[in-house]
């Protein structure tokens, strides 16, 4: 997919409106996806979770402290579409 997002509002509980490049839009509800601990542990606040970006570098959201997520899987979520599954090629010796 490789869509980047381009717009994010934060929302009640956990939850994130985005809006992707191909203007495809819908609600993410955050807690459904990640745990909070480690780097996302300071989402669990929502003064914190609402200061949410759209890094325009990365191509998805992102958060003071470099918490990030793969559009690919909110873009998945969004439209309710399977992941797309990559080939991965190896070198062997």
């Amino acid at each position: 997919m490789l869509l980047d997002i381009i717009a994010v509002y934060p929302l009640d509980g956990h939850k994130l409106h985005l809006t992707f490049e191909d203007n495809v839009e819908g609600i993410v509800d955050i807690a459904n996806i990640i745990e909070f601990t480690g780097i996302f542990e300071p989402l669990v606040n929502p003064t914190y979770f609402a200061q949410v970006a759209v890094n325009p570098d990365l191509g998805t959201i992102s958060w003071p402290n470099g918490a990030d997520l793969d559009p690919d899987v909110l873009y998945s979520v969004v439209t309710d579409q399977p992941l797309p599954s990559y080939t991965i090629l190896s070198h062997r010796r």
